[in-house]
């Protein structure tokens, strides 16, 4: 990367870009697998329809807990290796790892275990590529990189998706085995899948530079001048102190709730978690109260959530209710598809695998079309806004999701993912665009960590209740969780409305 030679940072050429997203695409290459595969996994080795969102709750509750820990640690990270880069290297040789042991998971429990570690060492390599971006561009390109961004995690994904359909029906890979055991169609797609991740992690590792310490802290300076969320007021000790009374108090009578009314277990997921931010609160409020001056990381995360700029809390209902509707896609469309459009629960049967394939086909489809919607996505933008970009893009997502429950044909299936990929590109970009530059610079990694919250949060709040609400409320048929996700999908497009932004950023 060259000097600047001012306090501003300099434009980046469209190859230094590239080459900074490029890991991205290895990524999205083990977050694809994991998706498509993960719930057909958990059924052959014996989980039931209702058990399988409570086993994916590894996934999101690893992301809660690991994204703003390593925003935070690699804000204040520098080595040879840079600022963020140090981080990629180690999520990417612990994915890696994960991919090649969790397809050789010889019962359920040890399955659930390995999504544990394989989503947290995904998000140790995947959280500090977005702050990245916001290192490393000035302002005017980062709608750019995300774009970047969007674009390789739709490649990567549309090959991740489709390996198990690709090996069996191309060379000869058997997509089924006895009772108990993965396909050796799913254990090689997997190989395969960590030797992409680790090359294309560490392309950017060593293709990408980094600015040091210094350099950073002067275009923060230059950026402070004209950026007022960069100046933040300070939660008190009384407030911190009535939070943890609030939210402990809370917390303990949903459980008792729960407890009395004999509601399913799913739900205490939901209360520990209401529960467990009160004694972090109590926690800032004595560490407030002491007048501690040694760093904590607790304190830094808790108050910064706290302190966020104003676009990112109207941001959260939108990330809220896309993500929610994204989780039940790909925690059901497997079943769905399987039961609905092919007729059979039956993992060991035929049909029921082939439906499966053809899932990871649906998937690499909308992925495909992801990366083809993240070319055109900023001219729409230029052309309407970002918002109402978001938002026909998000009505898109959700026609395409609802259409499921109308398309009797699975071989037509293929056609609501175009809306689906639409909608998937302009959410992991457009949110990112509106946000950026409300950022301090010098907490880009922990902000873009706590923006994970507004993702995990309605994915442990979908693996708390989907289960209940498909076996209660949908009598056991999991097509109709694909309708409600795309209800909720044009309920985010209509949310990002109401998100406040610049003129210039409508």
């Amino acid at each position: 990367m060259s000097k600047p030679t001012s306090n501003s940072k300099p434009l980046l050429s469209f190859w230094q870009i590239f080459n900074m997203c490029f890991g991205f695409l290895g990524i999205q290459f083990g977050f694809a697998l994991q998706n498509a595969n993960v719930s057909r996994i958990f059924q052959t080795l014996g989980a039931s329809i209702d058990e399988i969102p409570i086993l994916w709750i590894a996934a999101p509750l690893t992301g809660l807990l690991v994204q703003p820990i390593i925003g935070y640690m690699s804000d204040k990270t520098w080595t040879r290796l840079g600022r963020r880069r140090p981080y990629f290297l180690i999520g990417a040789v612990c994915t890696t790892l994960a991919l090649f042991i969790m397809p050789h998971s010889p019962v359920l429990w040890v399955a659930a275990g390995m999504l544990w570690i394989m989503d947290a060492s995904i998000n140790i390599a995947m959280e500090p590529f977005r702050a990245f971006v916001g290192d490393n561009l000035p302002k005017r390109q980062r709608p750019l990189g995300y774009a970047m961004q969007s674009f390789f995690i739709g490649i990567g994904a549309v090959i991740a998706s489709a390996l198990p359909y690709i090996l069996t029906n191309y060379f000869q890979v058997s997509n089924t085995a006895p009772a108990g055991e993965i396909s050796d169609a799913v254990r090689y797609a997997f190989y395969f899948g960590g030797v992409v991740l680790f090359a294309a992690v560490f392309w950017t590792i060593i293709s990408s530079r980094e600015y040091s310490p210094e350099q950073l802290a002067a275009f923060e300076e230059h950026d402070n001048q004209h950026n007022s969320t960069a100046v933040r007021s300070q939660r008190t000790t009384t407030q911190y102190h009535q939070g943890a009374m609030l939210w402990s108090g809370v917390g303990l009578i949903f459980t008792l709730i729960i407890y009395a009314a004999d509601l399913d277990k799913q739900l205490y997921l939901l209360s520990a978690g209401i529960f467990a931010f009160g004694p972090l609160q109590w926690f800032c409020s004595h560490y407030l109260k002491q007048g501690k001056t040694t760093p904590s990381m607790a304190f830094a995360i808790t108050d910064a959530l706290f302190a966020m700029p104003k676009a990112m809390k109207q941001l959260a209902w939108v990330q809220f209710f896309s993500w929610f509707a994204l989780f039940s896609m790909w925690i059901y469309t497997t079943s769905a598809v399987t039961s609905y459009h092919y007729g059979t629960d039956d993992v060991l049967s035929q049909a029921y695998n082939d439906g499966a394939d053809w899932v990871g086909i649906l998937f690499a489809s909308y992925n495909g079309f992801a990366a083809l919607a993240a070319v055109i996505i900023p001219l729409l933008a230029m052309s309407v806004g970002l918002k109402c970009s978001h938002l026909i893009n998000l009505f898109c997502g959700g026609i395409g999701l609802m259409s499921f429950y109308f398309i009797k044909d699975p071989s037509l299936l293929w056609l609501p993912m175009i809306g689906v990929g639409i909608a998937w590109a302009s959410i992991l970009s457009i949110p990112y665009a509106l946000l950026a530059n409300a950022l301090p610079g010098k907490q880009m990694g922990i902000y873009m960590g706590i923006f994970n919250f507004f993702i995990v949060i309605p994915q442990l709040l979908a693996a708390s209740v989907l289960g209940l609400i498909v076996n209660h409320v949908f009598d056991g048929q999991p097509i109709f969780a694909l309708v409600l996700g795309g209800s909720l999908m044009m309920l985010a497009g209509i949310s990002v409305l109401f998100v406040s932004t610049p003129p210039a950023e409508k």
